[in-house]
């Protein structure tokens, strides 16, 4: 929600997998992702099939994640079929870039890290969110 803003004037659609942020925040436009992290694979697997229909669906040009297991769902499926994809790691991942972070290099256009300790060629830092 913090990126909102850059977007202004940009025909946006979320997916989230936190009904309550949705609300909270006012979206319309809004696509509920089933929750999945590597530690259920089941779920894992409803999520992925869930972002599968969804990119397929949406046919984005542009995708920009803030990461984790959905996101990079997310993320894969719209390269896979042309888009330009952002990823941005989690703040939280401040001594290594996150495991989806690291399956998301081949398939981001643009990755970037949220800590400059954690900068390489490929993960660019301009700054944190928060």
């Amino acid at each position: 929600m913090l990126l909102r803003p850059a977007f202004d004037g940009q025909d946006m659609v979320f997916a989230t997998n936190n009904r309550e942020l949705a609300d909270r925040e006012g979206l319309t436009r809004v696509h509920i992702l089933p929750d999945a992290n590597r530690d259920v694979p089941i779920q894992a697997l409803r999520c992925m099939v869930a972002s599968a229909r969804l990119i397929w669906r949406l046919k984005p040009r542009m995708l920009v994640t803030t990461g984790a297991l959905p996101g990079l769902f997310c993320l894969v499926f719209a390269r896979l079929l042309g888009a330009r994809t952002v990823w941005i790691d989690s703040i939280a991942n401040s001594d290594r870039p996150s495991l989806s972070g690291i399956c998301a290099i081949p398939f981001a256009t643009q990755w970037f890290t949220q800590w400059q300790h954690l900068a390489t060629p490929r993960r660019r830092y301009e700054g944190a969110l928060l």
